[in-house]
C-alpha cells in the first residue's frame, strides 16, 4: 500500500473489508491480536536483553578464570639441561614480558640475538655497525683500542615496544623500537646503524637507532613501572643517569638528570610502591637509596664488599650477590639490615627471582656454575649447583604451570645453556 493517506473512517472500512464479519467483533480482535504481539514482543525483547546480559556476565566470568595465577609450587626437581649456540662474549641475557622471546646481548660480536623460548631457536640477528672507539681492560686496568657498539645489558619499557641497550664504549645507550624497525637518521640527533638478519623469514634489512649520550661505561638499565623514567648506572663515571621517556617521538628519551654516587655503580633496582631506587655500589660497600621524586641519594646502607647485582621481591626483601666475597645476601628494606646470607661459588654476579619469589638463581662467573637457592623465611638453602662451562654471567627465566627454565648465558663460550626444571 504505497502511498496511501487513509482517513479514520475508510481504515475502519479496510479493516471491515478484511475481517468481513462483525466489524467491532473484528476489530476488537485485531485490537487484541495487536497488543497481544506488542506485549509478546516486549517480553521477547526483555528476554534476550537478559539473556544477552546472563551470556556477556558468562564470558567475563570465563574470561576472569583465565587470568588465575600460576599453580602454586614449592619445590624445583632439575631435570634436562640443552646448550645453545650465540656469539662471542654474551654478557647478559632478558625475556620479554610474556616470556615468548629472549634476547642475549653479545658484547664481543657488537650484536642481539632474539631466540625463541619454544623452538629454543634463534630468530632474528641485530648486529652493530662498528665504529672505533677504546674500551677497558678488566684485568690490566688500562683502556685498550675497541669499538663503539658493545651491547652490555637491556631493559625492556612501553609494553616491550622498546628495547634499550647500553653500549659498553659509547658512553651511551640505543632504544630499539621492535615494533618499527626504522628511524630517519637526517633528524637532529646521533644515531647507530643496526643490520638485522631475520633467519625465519630469510631476509636482511639495515636501519638507524638514535643514540643517547648518557656516562663512560654504562652497565644496567633500569624503568619506572610507568615507563616514564629510565635509570642508567655509569661504571667510569661514578654516577647514574635519569632519563624521560617518550615513546612517540625519537630518540625515545633525554638525561634530565645525574646523580653522582660515592664509587663505581652498577646494579639497580626501582621500588615504585615507595618511590625509591637501589643502586649497588661495586665500588665499594654500600646500596645508595635514591627518592624518585627528588632524584637525590637519601641514604647509603652499608653492606658486605662489592654489590654487584641486586633484585627485590614484594615483601619488602633486597636480595644481593657480592662478587668478590663469593656471597648472596637478603635486606630488609625498612631497616637496612643484612637479615640473612650464605655462601656461592667464586664470582657470583647476576641474580634472578623466581617468578614466586620463592627461589634464587646466581650464574658464579669464575666458580663456572649456577647455583640455585631456597628462600626461607630466615635463611637461604642451597638445593643445586650446576655446572656451566665457560664463565657464565647473565641469567634469566621462563615459567609455565609445570616447569621453571633458567636461561644462562656464558661469556667466554658464547653460548647459552638452558637448564630446565620441573616444578612440584
Amino acid at each position: 500500500m504505497e502511498n496511501c493517506n487513509f482517513s479514520p473512517i475508510s481504515q475502519l472500512r479496510y479493516l471491515n473489508f478484511i475481517f468481513p464479519q462483525n466489524f467491532l467483533m473484528n476489530f476488537r480482535q485485531f485490537f487484541g491480536f495487536i497488543c497481544a504481539s506488542l506485549a509478546m514482543f516486549a517480553f521477547a525483547g526483555c528476554y534476550f536483553t537478559d539473556a544477552q546480559e546472563i551470556m556477556t556476565a558468562e564470558r567475563k566470568i570465563g574470561q576472569q578464570d583465565t587470568t588465575i595465577q600460576a599453580k602454586p609450587y614449592s619445590k624445583l626437581i632439575f631435570d634436562t639441561s640443552t646448550i645453545l649456540s650465540s656469539s662471542a662474549g654474551t654478557k647478559s641475557v632478558l625475556f620479554n614480558s610474556t616470556g615468548t622471546k629472549l634476547y642475549a646481548m653479545n658484547l664481543e660480536a657488537m650484536s642481539i640475538y632474539e631466540f625463541d623460548q619454544s623452538t629454543k631457536k634463534a630468530e632474528k640477528v641485530f648486529k652493530f655497525k662498528g665504529t672505533k672507539g677504546f674500551g677497558w681492560d678488566y684485568v690490566t686496568h688500562q683502556s685498550i683500542p675497541s669499538f663503539e657498539e658493545k651491547p652490555v645489558e637491556a631493559c625492556f619499557s612501553h609494553d616491550d615496544k622498546i628495547l634499550w641497550v647500553s653500549l659498553h664504549n659509547a658512553a651511551g645507550i640505543v632504544p630499539i623500537k621492535m615494533d618499527e624497525l626504522y628511524v630517519d637518521s637526517s633528524k637532529n640527533f646521533k644515531s647507530k646503524k643496526l643490520f638485522v638478519v631475520d633467519k625465519k623469514e630469510k631476509t636482511r634489512d639495515s636501519f638507524f637507532v638514535p643514540f643517547i649520550k648518557t656516562g663512560k661505561t654504562p652497565k644496567v638499565i633500569a624503568r619506572t613501572a610507568d615507563s616514564k623514567h629510565l635509570l642508567v648506572s655509569n661504571w667510569h663515571s661514578n654516577n647514574v643517569s635519569v632519563l624521560e621517556m617518550n615513546d612517540t617521538l625519537a630518540p625515545y628519551g633525554k638525561v634530565i638528570k645525574t646523580i653522582p654516587v660515592s664509587a663505581i655503580p652498577r646494579g639497580i633496582v626501582i621500588d615504585d610502591k615507595n618511590q625509591k631506587s637501589y643502586i649497588a655500589i661495586m665500588g665499594g660497600r654500600t646500596i645508595s637509596v635514591v627518592n624518585n621524586n627528588t632524584w637525590k641519594v637519601e641514604r647509603n646502607l652499608e653492606v658486605a664488599s662489592t654489590p654487584r647485582h641486586i633484585v627485590m621481591d614484594t615483601s619488602g626483601h633486597l636480595f644481593v650477590s657480592y662478587n668478590s666475597i663469593g656471597k648472596i645476601g637478603c635486606i630488609d628494606l625498612v631497616t637496612g639490615k643484612t637479615l640473612f646470607s650464605a655462601a656461592t661459588n667464586t664470582q657470583p654476579r647476576t641474580i634472578v627471582l623466581s617468578k614466586n619469589h620463592k627461589f634464587l638463581f646466581v650464574t658464579c662467573y669464575t666458580g663456572n656454575t649456577v647455583d640455585v637457592f631456597k628462600i626461607n623465611k630466615d635463611s637461604f638453602t642451597k638445593l643445586y649447583s650446576l655446572e656451566c662451562k665457560g664463565k657464565p654471567v647473565g641469567v634469566d627465566v621462563f615459567e609455565d604451570d609445570d616447569k621453571l627454565e633458567a636461561w644462562v648465558c656464558n661469556y667466554v663460550g658464547g653460548s647459552l645453556k638452558v637448564f630446565s626444571f620441573r616444578k612440584k
